[in-house]
């Protein structure tokens, strides 16, 4: 099993943000040289605790700060932006990163965003849907492009400048072939779009602030997906997000991840409940799947989505989510605001170097494995 890093990430509006944004790239470098597999960034243009504008801009900034981590966009909102622009901007990535690049997707979910584009009123799920379609052709198709879709209102000719002489109307393709892989975040528990990740080979990822419960859901669709189109779907392309806080006193642990009233942990559940709940979609923090009618208790909240404690508690909830949702590849460890950075950082630490490989020592997981869904290329920690 993998080791990820994703972070949204979440300051407090008070923090400067030169601050908060370096402090968010020394936490990747550092990501990088403890071995972790990934980074994913996410992006919002309108909120001051969510402080990164463009995932792909600044993981942009970290492609000569690392060496060994594939830096994602987590996610970039594509109801935002112009098809070409994507597709243009990642490919121009994924060589300066000489493939150490993921372009996660998904529509864009925060509604000042939308309202600020001038879009609140689209269906940005049907945005997200055409603008994908129109990336993937752009990559498939040779220039002079004449993409137009049936029912797409993304149109891309090059039909009337294209020259080959001066080498314009033309488009790069991605560094690797045939494109990066692409990921996509879920949240709503039973989602039908893994369904479609599955069918078109985009690998899905599922939320942090997700209940364990629903976390198999995802991946029961993932596997109907890949059936539709004739394929065996791989553990090793599931990664799973986790809150995670591990110190080397179990008391400290659950202080700092959970009670403390100055626990960065708390504040992101707050944050993030408030802006769930506004939105009506805080179904994901109820047992039946229903929007509850009372507000859930933070405490309750905390203790259904943060591990919290020392090495040997933080290994065994991760062995107990495996053996209730199954094999996956990747567990990816959710970044929160450096309020205690001596804290912060030992937990990133431990979960590199203690969590991790005992949690592998006791699945019988080798990078060297790979599944029967894995005939091309080997995955690492793969095993089914």
């Amino acid at each position: 099993m993998r080791l990820g890093y994703f972070t949204m990430p979440v300051h407090p509006a008070s923090r400067n943000p030169t601050e908060t944004l370096r402090e968010d790239r020394e936490i990747i470098i550092l990501a990088d040289q403890l071995g972790y597999y990934d980074a994913f960034v996410g992006e919002h243009l309108t909120d001051l605790v969510e402080n990164i504008t463009s995932s792909m801009m600044f993981q942009a900034t970290l492609i000569h700060s690392t060496k060994n981590i594939k830096l994602g966009t987590g996610t970039t909102n594509l109801s935002h932006l112009h098809p070409v622009l994507v597709a243009c901007h990642a490919a121009m990535f994924d060589h300066i990163a000489q493939g150490r690049f993921i372009l996660g997707v998904s529509p864009g979910a925060l509604p000042s965003d939308a309202e600020a584009l001038g879009i609140f009123h689209e269906d940005r799920n049907k945005m997200f849907a055409e603008s994908i379609e129109v990336i993937l052709k752009i990559w498939e198709s040779k220039a002079p492009f004449d993409i137009d879709l049936p029912d797409n209102r993304f149109k891309v000719s090059t039909k009337l400048t294209y020259d080959e002489v001066t080498n314009t109307g033309m488009m790069y393709k991605p560094y690797q072939n045939p494109r990066p892989e692409i990921v996509g975040t879920v949240v709503a528990p039973f989602s039908k779009g893994v369904i479609a990740m599955g069918e078109k080979d985009f690998h899905p990822l599922s939320a942090n602030f997700l209940y364990d419960k629903w976390i198999k859901s995802h991946w029961d669709n993932y596997v109907q997906g890949k059936a539709n189109v004739g394929k065996k779907a791989c553990p090793s392309d599931w990664r799973v997000a986790r809150t995670i806080m591990v110190a080397d006193d179990d008391k400290v642990a659950k202080d700092y991840g959970r009670s403390s009233e100055q626990s960065p942990y708390r504040f992101y559940y707050r944050n993030l409940y408030h802006k769930l709940r506004k939105g009506k979609r805080d179904a994901v923090f109820s047992m039946d799947g229903k929007t509850p009618e009372n507000p859930v208790p933070l405490d309750e909240i905390l203790d259904n989505l943060v591990i919290a404690g020392g090495v040997n508690e933080v290994v065994d909830s991760i062995l107990a989510l495996h053996e209730k949702v199954g094999d996956f590849g990747e567990l990816v460890y959710a970044g929160l605001d450096w309020a205690d950075p001596v804290l912060a950082r030992r937990s990133m630490v431990l979960m590199a170097e203690e969590v991790m490989p005992r949690v592998n020592k006791a699945l019988g997981h080798s990078r060297l494995d790979r599944c029967s869904a894995c005939q091309n290329t080997p995955q690492p920690l793969c095993k089914t």
